[in-house]
């Protein structure tokens, strides 16, 4: 369907002919008394006398610019057909650990070691093309908490940049506070009847300004509710010189602060010590945090206005050229 998001600017369509009826007329021009003879003039007395209709012409390509500009004003747009969009009032903040200790590799991946924040990129990634309908965003902590991607229903952009991270880009240490603080900052703001954040961690509160359990509590005074998610392996083998012996590389990891966490605010805690264990959790969360179903539509529209507008800005520019002398 076609119409004008606009329709009073054709109010302006009259404004050239009111202009024209009560302004003044321009004062005629005085020629000089004393004229220079120039040989030009032989070739202008040579040449036929001009009639009136090129000025007419001009004048006619002049009001049908304006016709054209008063139109691109107007907005003219291409209503498409209804769409269905399924949009389940959820929001979901996911919240990433960077820190250092996130580069060990206690998994496997396809037959091959891989770090933690690899192993947790291949599950998470396939978790968030599942939450259609969810407004999804992206928190990455370590020494300092920061905004990777603010919720929305493009959960393409936060699959690309959840690819886009790198261990220690948010420094060293673990901000599990300062983190929850963010992520709840982000969901308060909102309106949506369900909000969730999913935590992911493999060690303790190391740094920051909040503490964990304060920044759970004001989580839970506005109805959020929180997921954590401890990630490591209880047993690895390191190759060392005189052998090969077997390590635990989760000692860091605080599950007590982790199920506390999720206990102050009604959530649950889950324990991923391999990928297989990544994808049951988040095949839980999914049981846990369903999508709901309910269908919205919206009509695509298509905006019409650069077509006037640019045939406007044409006519008016070989209006100025012709006017110069330049088009014969």
């Amino acid at each position: 369907m076609f119409e004008f998001a606009w329709p009073w600017a054709w109010l302006a369509l009259p404004l050239p002919w009111l202009c024209w009826r009560l302004l003044p007329p321009r004062a005629a021009r005085q020629d000089a008394a004393l004229r220079v003879p120039d040989l030009r003039d032989f070739a202008r007395g040579s040449a036929p006398a001009v009639t009136g209709r090129p000025r007419n012409f001009r004048r006619w390509l002049g009001l049908l610019g304006w016709l054209l500009l008063v139109g691109a004003s107007a907005n003219p747009r291409w209503l498409g057909e209804p769409v269905g969009v399924t949009a389940s009032g959820r929001d979901l903040m996911l919240v990433l650990d960077l820190s250092q200790s996130m580069e060990v590799k206690d998994f496997i991946l396809n037959d091959t070691p891989v770090d933690r924040l690899t192993a947790l990129k291949a599950v998470a990634r396939e978790f968030i093309r599942r939450r259609e309908g969810d407004r999804v965003g992206l928190v990455l902590f370590g020494e300092q908490a920061y905004l990777n991607v603010p919720l929305t229903f493009d959960r393409a952009t936060v699959a690309s940049m959840l690819d886009e991270t790198v261990i220690g880009l948010a420094g060293r240490s673990t901000a599990i506070g300062d983190a929850i603080g963010l992520a709840a900052k982000r969901l308060r703001m909102q309106n949506a009847p369900h909000k969730t954040i999913v935590l992911m961690t493999d060690g303790a509160n190391t740094s920051g300004h909040v503490e964990p359990r304060r920044a759970a509590q004001l989580a839970a005074r506005e109805g959020l509710k929180i997921y954590t998610v401890g990630i490591g392996a209880d047993e690895m083998l390191v190759r060392q010189l005189f052998g090969t012996i077997k390590v635990n590389p989760s000692t860091d990891l605080d599950e007590d602060i982790l199920r506390e966490l999720a206990q102050t605010t009604g959530g649950r805690y889950f324990r991923a010590r391999d990928v297989g264990e990544l994808q049951q959790i988040y095949a839980e969360l999914d049981r846990l945090e369903p999508v709901a179903r309910e269908q919205e539509h919206f009509r695509p529209v298509h905006l019409l206005f650069v077509w006037p507008l640019g045939a406007a800005l044409a006519l008016a520019g070989s209006l100025a050229l012709w006017r110069s002398g330049r088009i014969a």
